[in-house]
């Protein structure tokens, strides 16, 4: 398969996100609704996509946006399947069962943003100690040791 034929059937797999779907400087990004988040990465495995290589989130402030960095060596193509997390009931799939490479990113993304996955085999904290409190790598968590940085930076 090449990377036109990969569109089309993307496109043709989801056609109402054909329109978000594009191929940059060799990087394809799709962005599925966090519910066909699991079916999306699933077609992306079974198309050749046989290695996760990074898990992520994004705070954008109203919703987290999570990250996937997938590659199909076969096709020398990497794709970011991204999806938009509520910020009032972080959660989403775990992709583990697919890709084992995420356990302990999944974790991290826990940890650090505060994102459930639901599946997962062992989310806990894995940088912070069990009794930390919040999230830090959210927008609005707090902490008083922490130094604000001057606004014109």
């Amino acid at each position: 398969m090449n990377i036109d034929e990969l569109r089309d059937h993307l496109c043709g797999q989801y056609p109402d996100l054909c329109p978000l779907f594009s191929i940059e400087f060799g990087d394809g990004t799709l962005q599925v609704e966090c519910r066909g988040l699991y079916d999306a990465a699933a077609d992306l495995k079974s198309l050749g996509f046989d290695m996760l290589g990074m898990v992520t989130a994004v705070d954008r402030g109203e919703h987290f946006e999570m990250v996937y960095r997938l590659t199909s060596r076969e096709m020398s193509v990497g794709m970011f399947l991204k999806c938009l997390v509520p910020r009032d009931k972080p959660h989403t799939r775990s992709l583990y069962d697919l890709w084992p490479a995420a356990l302990w990113q999944e974790r991290e993304v826990y940890d650090l943003f505060g994102i459930e996955f639901d599946g997962h085999p062992d989310l806990r904290r894995i940088m912070l100690p069990e009794d930390w409190v919040g999230h830090p790598l959210r927008k609005d968590y707090q902490d008083e040791r922490i130094i604000k940085r001057p606004d014109y930076i």
